[in-house]
């Protein structure tokens, strides 16, 4: 089975940013992937916190197909259901139970268009480094509840863990999804912190749930002059790295399988082991 991780660089405008999505997303799809992730803030990287508030959309009801929630959950309830796969809309803006702060939520849609799965950002990104400074707390409203989730209707997966970015540094978060064949983490870490960590954390994650990680990354110098790390990339469960992709705009493909997370878990039964 063929998944995919879509890497951008979005700016502040929502309308071109989709269009950008919806570009690579067919790239994907055109080389056989069923399911694909985007990055965090895809639709909406680098503007002010006025203009990311203006964003929010209202959480749509789960039958209605995202069709009478905003521009972005119609955007990718109709392009899961018009290619037939599985999507994880990397993160967007929702209303917050606090008026003036938003909640960056992870949304996925099944193979119909229908959502199956909604995960808020729980752990918020805090970091000084000489001018470079960031506070996502300021703005953000935090979620509360580690999301798995079964996947019926597809042949090599069984469940899915949700994470986004700052997540991806505490491990705790995934060991409370359950056992899981596949975490998916869409991210925007900054060129300091990829170059340090992305990789290194990635691959832990994988060899310690042994799981597959699908990693959808912002990448690149954004239209304020923030630099994302980028490095999309798919890792398997012993820790290798499939495929990825370091700077720029593009897709990176792999192709995943039960059998290879049987094996490693079989060969190494630490999930079984495990005490506390």
């Amino acid at each position: 089975m063929l998944i995919a991780a879509v890497q951008m660089i979005s700016g502040p405008a929502v309308d071109a940013n989709l269009r950008e999505a919806e570009r690579l997303i067919d790239l994907a799809v055109a080389q056989g992937a069923q399911l694909v992730a985007l990055p965090e803030y895809f639709p909406l990287i680098g503007a002010s916190d006025a203009e990311r508030l203006a964003a929010r959309e209202t959480l749509a009801d789960a039958e209605d197909g995202g069709d009478n929630s905003g521009p972005i959950q119609a955007f990718l309830a109709d392009t899961a259901r018009r290619h037939g796969i599985w999507l994880v809309g990397g993160s967007l803006p929702l209303v917050a139970d606090d008026p003036a702060k938003l909640r960056n939520a992870c949304l996925v849609y099944d193979n119909v268009g229908r959502r199956v799965a909604h995960y808020d950002k729980i752990h918020l990104f805090g970091f000084t480094h000489g001018t470079e400074s960031y506070d996502e707390s300021l703005t953000i409203e935090p979620g509360s509840t580690a999301v798995g989730f079964d996947t019926p209707t597809l042949d090599e997966i069984r469940r899915i863990g949700l994470a986004i970015c700052y997540d991806l540094r505490f491990p705790e978060l995934f060991r409370a999804m359950g056992e899981v064949d596949l975490l998916v983490v869409p991210a925007a870490f900054t060129e300091i912190t990829g170059c340090a960590h992305w990789e290194m954390l990635l691959r832990a994650r994988a060899v310690e749930n042994q799981c597959y990680v699908l990693a959808a990354a912002q990448g690149g110098q954004h239209p304020t002059g923030r630099l994302t790390h980028g490095n999309s990339m798919i890792v398997d469960p012993w820790g290798d790295i499939l495929g990825r992709i370091d700077k720029g705009t593009g897709v990176v493909v792999a192709d995943i399988s039960a059998a290879r997370i049987n094996e490693v878990r079989s060969n190494m039964p630490t999930l079984r082991h495990r005490k506390l």
